[in-house]
């Protein structure tokens, strides 16, 4: 299905062109159209850091910040003007999932672009500049330029740029770390991740604000725009975006007595355990599901299971399924966290969905890597075959394995999963 159709779909055609007087249905202004209220200013700095300052240092920080920002940002009509100089205009309140609704204006040779969550960047380009061409700017604005090279999303598909004195129209979507844009109704980035541009080992961060970039050239912006996406919402959005060639398993073996399987869903019968798997035997396979988590739940994937035993220790191993959030689990060992290749390899934290909302889940499993994405995020990216150090000094003999089943360990908590496609791996479905 085409992107486009797709966002039109999920939200309701919420205004595809943007140069409309009435406020898009669902969405709110960044800016009132009167001064820089709900703004303050900075530069290309870590998120990471200056959201782990203490309040009164952040504040001081912000306050600080006004000044620049009134010296180089102008509000005429209902345009909001950059002279090219100065700190980047970026919002008081911070955005996990969203869409972003804007149009902007650029002179010869600017140098913009669109922070997400203080994220460099949606790049804006002048695409006439020779001198910028090596950079990339003769392919257009709108890619993900901070992307390493040759990473999907870092280039345009399409130079779909408008002639300077033109406004260009820009709609963004963000679920996760996954991004789309439409420049000028041409599809530029199709549900690509955004890598985190200060550290690519981490995960971009849940939330952060909008930022507007100054770099070396006048550049207006107006009918800034942006709505919030729930939970509910960003899973019809990846599940969208997720392939759609898997297999319903059927045929679970194991103990079936002790889930329940209603319209769809497998969930673990309270106080009941042990672990279902999949008559199918996989290589490298692909699964993806939604799961549920009540408060203190506790489950796991089976991985290359060999149908008996511990999957933590005699499969692959058990990617953990877990609410990280429950007091009795504040203190547990960093590899036995959700996400985490159980007791080898530690997931990234803080991307669950609150307790009692569907998250969406993939899970990729190729020779001896593993990766897995939690509502559209990348939190585990794994090779176990490096794996040395072990919880507990407990070894995994089933690490090398190379085929068996998929499953889940069950662990005697309600855990409820739905949506679930399988699909085994070959060189033309990686």
């Amino acid at each position: 299905m085409n992107w486009k159709l797709k966002i039109c779909l999920l939200a309701g055609c919420a205004g595809l062109l943007l140069n409309v007087a009435a406020l898009p249905e669902g969405f709110v202004p960044l800016f009132n159209g009167k001064d820089l209220t709900g703004w303050w200013g900075l530069k290309t700095e870590d998120p990471a850091k200056w959201m782990a300052l203490p309040p009164e240092k952040f504040e001081e920080k912000k306050q600080a910040s006004l000044k620049d920002i009134h010296q180089h940002w102008r509000v005429e009509g209902d345009v909001l003007v950059n002279d090219g100089k100065g700190l980047f205009l970026t919002t008081d309140k911070n955005y996990a999932d969203f869409e972003l609704m804007l149009e902007y204006k650029t002179v010869a040779r600017a140098d913009s672009g669109v922070y997400l969550r203080g994220i460099p960047q949606v790049q804006i380009w002048d695409s006439t500049d020779k001198k910028k061409f090596k950079l990339g700017a003769d392919k257009g604005s709108g890619g993900l330029w901070n992307n390493k090279k040759n990473l999907e999303g870092r280039d345009p598909l399409v130079l779909a740029d408008q002639p300077f004195g033109e406004w260009n129209q820009m709609r963004i979507l963000m679920v996760g770390e996954r991004v789309s844009v439409l420049l000028n109704d041409q599809i530029v980035v199709d549900h690509a991740r955004l890598e985190n541009y200060f550290n690519r080992d981490m995960p971009v961060p849940r939330s952060g604000p909008i930022q507007l970039q100054t770099h070396g050239g006048e550049i207006s912006w107006r009918n800034v725009f942006i709505r919030e996406i729930g939970g509910e919402e960003a899973n019809q959005i990846l599940v969208f975006n997720a392939w759609e060639d898997g297999e319903v398993p059927a045929d679970w073996q194991g103990p079936a007595d002790n889930y329940l399987f209603e319209n769809g869903m497998i969930q673990c019968k309270k106080g009941k355990g042990g672990t279902i798997f999949t008559e199918t035997e996989y290589s490298d396979f692909a699964v993806q599901f939604e799961f549920k988590l009540p408060e203190g739940g506790n489950n796991g994937l089976a991985i290359r299971y060999p149908g008996k035993g511990n999957p933590a220790y005699n499969g692959m191993c058990e990617l953990q399924v877990l609410d990280n959030t429950a007091p009795k689990y504040a203190k547990l060992d960093q590899r036995q966290y959700h996400g985490s290749a159980y007791g080898m390899m530690p997931a990234h934290r803080g991307y669950q969905r609150p307790v009692g909302e569907w998250n969406f889940q993939t899970v990729e499993v190729v020779g001896s890597t593993i990766k897995v994405e939690l509502n559209g995020t990348l939190i585990l990216d794994a090779d176990l075959s490096g794996v040395t150090e072990y919880l507990a000094d407990k070894k995994h003999p089933g690490k090398e394995l190379t085929r068996g089943h998929f499953g889940f360990a069950g662990h005697n908590s309600p855990v409820a999963f739905r949506n679930i496609l399988i699909k085994e791996l070959n060189h033309e479905s990686k």
